[in-house]
């Protein structure tokens, strides 16, 4: 028998799978709640910008630009957890990313929607470029947990190698893109829902997710 390989917990497809339900939830309360603002995959966010510069409404491409800048300053906030906390024994550098999206997202749900949306639009975003920077792989490959396009790109990809090669391998890789896109929509439904229940409060449930992720962290490795 050959040797099982040894990963971390936080590239597993358990986790990212529990993080796609986070993307998704958040793209859905962003789009409903505050303002028809899509805070993971900013592609929406500038195209929404081209079309009322196009028109000269300069006060909607603010609008969305503030996001866009978010978004690009939660990368690097992400990689400097990364270069200063990778060595830390005590606690994974992930797993402070973890942190800080959860403190940021409990501030947002006692925001009230109006005036407000702005300011919550650039934490989301900042929070979801932080997630999609620090959880890139599962199980060695490349993934995003708060977009879909690549991820879908990759399913098919590898589903044309396995009907041409007939490698198990390929298969499973992607099924396994295909299992993290339904949790996104999974999250996607949740956060339709709930948010049209409970409205900002709705957020809440992100926290409970990742709660669990910051605890499944804590098993080092897994075989």
């Amino acid at each position: 028998m050959g040797k099982c390989k040894k990963r971390q917990m936080s590239e597993t497809l358990l986790l990212g799978m529990m993080l796609a339900v986070v993307g998704g939830f958040l793209d859905a309360y962003t789009y409903i709640i505050r303002g028809g603002v899509f805070a993971n995959a900013q592609t929406g966010n500038i195209v929404l910008l081209g079309l009322h510069g196009a028109k000269g409404e300069w006060k909607e491409v603010i609008f969305y630009i503030i996001p866009i800048i978010a978004f690009a300053l939660g990368v690097v906030v992400s990689e400097m957890v990364k270069n200063h906390f990778k060595i830390q024994a005590v606690i994974h550098w992930r797993q402070l990313v973890i942190i800080i999206e959860m403190i940021l997202l409990l501030i947002v749900a006692f925001i009230p929607r109006g005036n407000m949306d702005v300011i919550v639009n650039i934490i989301v975003s900042f929070v979801c470029a932080m997630q999609v920077e620090a959880f890139r792989k599962v199980n060695g490959n490349a993934f995003a947990t708060t977009m879909c396009t690549g991820n879908l790109r990759s399913a098919m990809e590898q589903l044309y190698y396995y009907k041409n090669k007939k490698d198990k391998e390929l298969l499973y890789k992607s099924l396994q893109y295909y299992g993290v896109i339904l949790f996104f929509i999974v999250g996607a439904v949740f956060g339709t829902v709930i948010s049209n229940g409970i409205e900002e409060k709705s957020i809440l449930f992100c926290e409970m997710v990742l709660m669990a992720a910051f605890l499944l962290m804590f098993i080092k490795e897994d075989r």
